[in-house]
């Protein structure tokens, strides 16, 4: 009888725990973007004027809030990408050499205190107190949460390549973008009735739950690597990775990486600041925004079983990218109901998380996963953070209650643009580069893990750190 590690509903339920690891963070991390009339409106209202929402006729009905300008707004984003940006490079390095237990305490911890600190900056509104606690809170909250993401794909990387991996990947983005989905639609609600310092404080505790989640994966991880006998293996895997061994991630990588960053620099900022473009109601944004999460909670799923049953991963990156295109020509130039490029982005971001992330695991040796994972996570961030401070200068004024112009707007379309092609040209690239070496990217990953590790003669750069002999033994054994 094979002991329970073996089996494949054991990985399944690390799988379960390790997605909830990020579920109350992502929930977390989108308050600010529901509660952004929130964040900038007036510190005090007549009472008379006071409502949950600007007008819908324009008028500008009074919002009591912390008084934030567009660009202190706009830097809550932005020093959380910048956070990620630098931490996620040793994060991820200390993950390979300590391992995921570790890792999954350390940063589980750092999402709960960031977002206390966070929570608590809400108390000194109107003092120059706000603004530092603030920013400090999604400091820490942002090394944990990028990191956090780390060691939640290094898991899935080790549990699942070579199996269901696309569906895994696709599987923990569902449960992560679930906390946004049921972020959109309570926490407004939440809002009106319990205050805005309440409300941050009930995201804090979702993260206290992501906490218990981390205990208990860390618990299945190790009780199964000692089922399977790989304790002391990966112990002696972890001795061999030195920080030289980044100058041997492929070229490959890199271009994955160059894909990944310009495809999210034309997301993020612009949900960021999506309210304020659509000039509805906030709970007419909030339902457009749901239905993009919802999206990609429903089709995540599916995606990564079509992905893994047929590959083509390079590809669908460059299909993500091209269809991603139209989406912000339509947001600009037309008068297209929302609705419409909602569901198109939806459907894009969608099959691009399912295709670009569970590529990293098929082009890098795993002895060094969680630096290439770091690595990339840094360079998305520092794409994402530059691009919310241009947003923030496209899009800025110095109060708050203002009307931005729309050919503001339509230039801030432009720059989404710009992102995107530069996606389709690194993606189109990445694709010639994989072709010559093998097309790894677009095989099944079935086929991918069987296929051999041993680069081209002529090429030196996709090396493993790793012989054949002792990688194959880090294969969890199928049911």
């Amino acid at each position: 009888m094979g002991k329970p590690a073996e089996k494949a509903f054991y990985r399944f339920l690390v799988l379960f725990f390790n997605c909830l690891l990020t579920f109350g963070s992502y929930f977390c991390f989108d308050i600010p973007s529901v509660l952004q009339d929130q964040f900038q409106g007036n510190l005090t209202c007549p009472n008379a004027m006071v409502a949950n929402g600007s007008a819908p006729d324009g008028t500008g009905e009074c919002v009591e809030g912390l008084g934030m300008t567009p660009q202190e707004y706009n830097l809550l984003y932005a020093i959380y990408a910048w956070t990620n940006a630098v931490v996620v490079i040793l994060a991820g390095f200390l993950i390979d050499k300590l391992g995921n237990r570790s890792g999954v305490f350390l940063f589980s911890f750092l999402t709960v205190l960031g977002s206390a600190v966070f929570a608590l900056g809400s108390h000194f509104k109107g003092t120059s107190y706000l603004l530092p606690l603030m920013l400090t809170g999604r400091l820490l909250f942002g090394s944990g949460n990028g990191s956090l993401s780390i060691v939640q794909n290094r898991i899935t990387a080790f549990w699942f390549k070579g199996k269901e991996l696309a569906l895994a990947f696709g599987l923990t983005v569902a449960f992560s973008r679930l906390g946004s989905v049921l972020n959109f639609f309570f926490t407004q609600r939440v809002e009106a009735h319990f205050g805005l310092q309440w409300t941050l404080w009930g995201g804090t505790f979702l993260c206290v739950l992501g906490f218990l989640a981390a205990i208990t994966v860390s618990t299945l991880d190790k009780v199964g690597m000692r089922q399977l006998g790989l304790d002391g293996a990966i112990q002696e895997e972890s001795r061999k990775v030195r920080v030289q061994n980044v100058r041997q991630l492929s070229l490959r990588y890199w271009l994955l990486v160059l894909t990944i960053m310009f495809f999210y620099n034309g997301i993020f900022p612009f949900i960021a600041d999506a309210s304020g473009f659509w000039q509805k109601p906030h709970v007419w944004y909030s339902l457009m925004h749901a239905v993009l999460l919802c999206l990609q909670l429903v089709l995540s799923a599916a995606v990564g079983i079509l992905i893994d049953h047929i590959g083509l991963r390079g590809v669908f990156a460059v299909g993500c990218a091209v269809l991603t295109l139209p989406v912000f020509a339509l947001l600009a130039f037309t008068f297209v109901p929302p609705l419409v490029s909602t569901v198109w982005l939806g459907i894009t971001y969608s099959f691009a998380a399912a295709s670009m992330w569970p590529s990293i695991p098929l082009v890098v040796p795993r002895a060094t996963l969680g630096t290439a994972m770091g690595l990339v996570t840094s360079v998305q961030m520092i794409g994402i953070g530059i691009s919310n401070l241009i947003v923030g200068q496209i899009l800025g004024t110095k109060s708050s209650d203002v009307k931005i112009p729309l050919w503001r707007w339509q230039q801030m379309m432009v720059f989404m643009l710009a992102n995107t092609i530069a996606c389709i040209v690194t993606s189109v690239v990445l694709n010639v580069v994989d072709q010559r070496q093998g097309g790894t990217l677009n095989k099944t990953t079935k086929r991918s893990s069987e296929a051999p590790r041993e680069p081209p003669a002529h090429s030196s750069e996709t090396s493993p750190l790793l012989e054949e002999e002792d990688t194959i033994r880090f294969q969890p054994i199928d049911s």
